[in-house]
């Protein structure tokens, strides 16, 4: 007598799949529909009271999320050019012919980006030290002046985004190395033979053909930069005056410290919204250049 087998075999690949399932909405999909729901609540006297959209309209009105979005903003324009062209500049410079011992400077500049976080930034926090830090006393050596890195707005700012260029600069450059090798040494040669610069391969070669990829990396760099705060956490602690606290920091402290989880959950969609805007305006602006 033929027995029906107790499982379909093509429902075989759904039960091999359905842990992977399960965790991600218990993990990904739930959290994200719970923090919408809270975005319209406001926790009063230990119970949830719906308000719509007040944690909406009082985050507009808000000056200190205003002043952690103008931060954020700040780190994004400044940092992110800079790391993505200094990772380029080092990838190409690296792959290089007449470079010897490639593999050592791949590795060290890639150390940091698998440092631990809090441990580089307290390296930092003691270099940068105002008073016995060793970078004012490379300043003071060359008959500069010390700066006050952690006490002055924009010095803080710097200080922060110094941090952040060290941590990642290796681990885009990566990357990007991984583009340029791509590229057919064929292309290169004929370009060298017809009288091409270094600087003509870069811009006529390199960049157009790795687009993608920096693309790519531009991208990660400015979602990375928009949900930022373990470095202005450690390193200033938002300060001073609001000077260096990201809109990351910002949600932090309102639903941590503070215990409003609606108002952080408000903060975190409009983190969401900005970061896909920007995404998307970065997509159709690579588009229309090719």
């Amino acid at each position: 007598m033929n027995r029906k087998p107790l499982i379909n075999r093509k429902t075989i690949p759904y039960f091999l799949i359905a842990p992977i399932v399960v965790i991600f909405a218990v993990f990904m999909v739930y959290p994200i529909c719970r923090s919408l729901y809270l975005s319209f609540f406001e926790l009063v006297s230990g119970s949830y009271e719906f308000v719509g959209f007040q944690n909406y309209v009082t985050l507009f009105k808000d000056e200190t999320f205003w002043k952690s979005l103008f931060n954020t903003f700040i780190f994004l324009i400044v940092q992110v050019p800079v790391m993505i062209g200094g990772a380029l500049l080092i990838a190409v410079a690296i792959e290089q012919k007449f470079i010897k011992g490639r593999a050592f400077f791949r590795t060290t500049i890639f150390l940091p980006s698998v440092t631990a976080l809090v441990a580089y930034a307290l390296v930092f926090k003691v270099l940068l030290n105002g008073d016995h830090g060793l970078i004012n006393y490379v300043i003071e050596l060359f008959g500069g002046k010390g700066i006050n890195w952690f006490y002055e707005e924009w010095p803080a700012r710097f200080a922060i985004i110094i941090s952040i260029t060290w941590r990642w600069l290796g681990y885009n450059m990566i990357i990007l190395m991984a583009g340029i090798q791509s590229i057919s040494n064929d292309l290169m040669e004929a370009a060298e033979i017809d009288g091409a610069t270094f600087w003509d391969k870069l811009f006529y070669i390199t960049i157009p053909m790795i687009k993608p990829i920096i693309l790519f990396c531009t991208i990660t760099s400015t979602i990375g930069t928009l949900q930022l705060f373990d470095e202005p956490y450690i390193l200033t602690a938002g300060g001073p005056n609001y000077a260096t606290i990201t809109m990351g920091q910002y949600l932090y402290d309102n639903g941590f410290r503070y215990l409003k989880f609606g108002y952080a959950s408000a903060i975190g969609y409009v983190m969401t919204v900005i970061i896909a805007l920007l995404s998307v305006f970065q997509f159709k602006a690579t588009k229309e250049e090719n």
